[in-house]
């Protein structure tokens, strides 16, 4: 019956309600709360009396999917991407081609197939960017030093993941033909360039035609785009997700940017709370011992290749190792596009493997990396302890030079000629005065610079 569906349903919420209230206390996502409310109603799940079929959720799982990749590409900065793509390029593009060397070799390790071996590859890659900006805004860092190169860093794995889904596509597609592949990867390409350049040089066009003044009109304007644009991706072969995350760029582009994200931004939780809680209705925790030793070493390596990838943004971003440390923590994260990949992996009827590991690789480093990333500053301080002491003493003997100078220029007026050749018949008292209240303006305003500067918050290295 309905009625019984729909009362599991809402007690389903009403516990990932519960749970993420709970998770919030120790600093979990919401990601892995909602993956594990779908594992216990799950028909695998033996400890507790529900049985909540993947089917029941699925469309509107897919509508979660695709306000994911409709709100990242809503989200996307092209300022910063156009603005600085040679920075970019260099720190997220290496990060990203090490990370997918060697995921790709990970892959290949494990001895599923080649082209299991590029989803893992891709599932190794990128960072939750939907993680990592709650992080950075809960961990109250978006005015540390190394916070643009991690937003930066992000914007780049948004293009990447554009162009990573439509070669996965055309890969996952099952064309055996050259030609036939070449044609389909020059269609996706195709319609990603049209897309980019439309969201670049379009947006005033674009305004004209979805200007609408009514909400509920602009609502229903905005969700058919997202769905429809889904649905042309998925008939050019670049997936229905990279079809949404491309009309979002165009959307976003928009003056009514803001607008759209007020309304968007619900519809993305509560589809994408779907979406998280149909995968986790399609884990079976009996599989889970297949792919422990994979999902181990995958954790390893993430955090090893992560951590040492952090200096390198530091070393070219011209941060301090500190600053790197915390770059890595809040990089660390994985999330969406990994259960993203294993769900177009499933449908394509790859390794079914492919998705405990998804799921288990999630879960895992949604815990970890928050952790990770709490502790981040005070570990970077106990890991450049010496540097942070050093430069602490300089600071303060700076500080204390330019305090004395600041008293000595205020006090300068007021010292005696030598020899007593001054009298006292000379002194004019206006200009005593004057000169008496600049001397006590300049030392209370060197006094303020000295508690200024002890109170002022240091940066993280320190």
């Amino acid at each position: 019956m309905l009625g019984e569906e729909l009362l599991v349903l809402g007690v389903l919420f009403l516990i990932a309600y519960v749970l993420g209230r709970v998770g919030k206390l120790v600093g979990l996502p919401a990601i892995p709360i909602y993956m594990l409310v779908g594992l216990v109603a799950s028909p695998h799940f033996d400890l507790f009396p529900l049985s909540f079929k993947s089917a029941d959720v699925q469309l509107i799982a897919v509508f979660g999917l695709l306000f994911l990749l409709f709100s990242l590409g809503l989200e996307f900065d092209q300022d910063e991407f156009y603005g600085n793509a040679k920075a970019l390029l260099i720190s997220g593009g290496s990060r990203i081609v090490i990370n997918m060397a060697v995921g790709f070799g990970l892959g290949l390790w494990i001895g599923w197939g080649t082209r299991e071996a590029l989803i893992i590859a891709g599932m190794t890659a990128t960072s939750s960017s939907a993680i990592v900006t709650k992080l950075l805004i809960e961990f109250k860092r978006l005015a540390n030093r190394e916070t643009p190169a991690v937003l930066g860093i992000m914007v780049l794995e948004d293009v990447y993941i554009a162009i990573y889904l439509a070669i996965v596509s055309v890969v996952l597609g099952g064309e055996s033909s050259l030609w036939a592949i070449a044609l389909q990867l020059a269609i996706s390409f195709t319609f990603l360039v049209a897309m980019f350049a439309l969201a670049r040089f379009g947006g005033k066009v674009v305004s004209r035609l979805v200007r609408t003044r009514d909400d509920e009109l602009f609502t229903i304007l905005f969700f058919g785009l997202a769905v429809a644009f889904g649905g042309i991706g998925e008939l050019l072969g670049v997936s229905d997700a990279i079809g949404a995350f491309l009309i979002g760029l165009v959307l976003g582009a928009t003056r009514f940017r803001t607008r759209i994200e007020q309304f968007a931004l619900p519809l993305r939780d509560v589809f994408g709370a779907f979406f998280f809680l149909n995968f986790g209705l399609a884990l079976n925790p009996t599989t889970f011992g297949e792919v422990i030793t994979p999902v181990a070493v995958a954790v390893v390596l993430t955090l090893v290749v992560n951590t040492l990838g952090g200096q390198l943004i530091a070393w070219i971003n011209k941060l301090t190792p500190a600053e790197g440390f915390n770059a890595s923590a809040m990089l660390q994260n994985r999330g969406e596009f990994v259960l993203i990949l294993a769900t177009l992996a499933a449908s394509a009827g790859l390794d079914p493997r492919l998705t405990p590991f998804a799921g288990l690789y999630v879960l895992v480093m949604s815990i970890i990396a928050p952790v990770l990333a709490a502790n981040s500053e005070r570990a970077g301080a106990v890991l450049t302890g010496k540097n942070r002491r050093k430069k602490k003493a300089v600071r303060a003997d700076a500080i204390s030079r330019e305090n004395i100078a600041l008293v000595e220029a205020a006090t300068a007026g007021l010292e005696a000629e030598p020899f007593g050749e001054t009298e006292i018949d000379d002194i004019v008292p206006e200009e005593s005065v004057e000169v008496a209240s600049a001397a006590d303006r300049l030392i209370e305003q060197a006094m303020a610079q000295s508690d200024e500067q002890l109170q002022r918050k240091r940066d993280p290295e320190y």
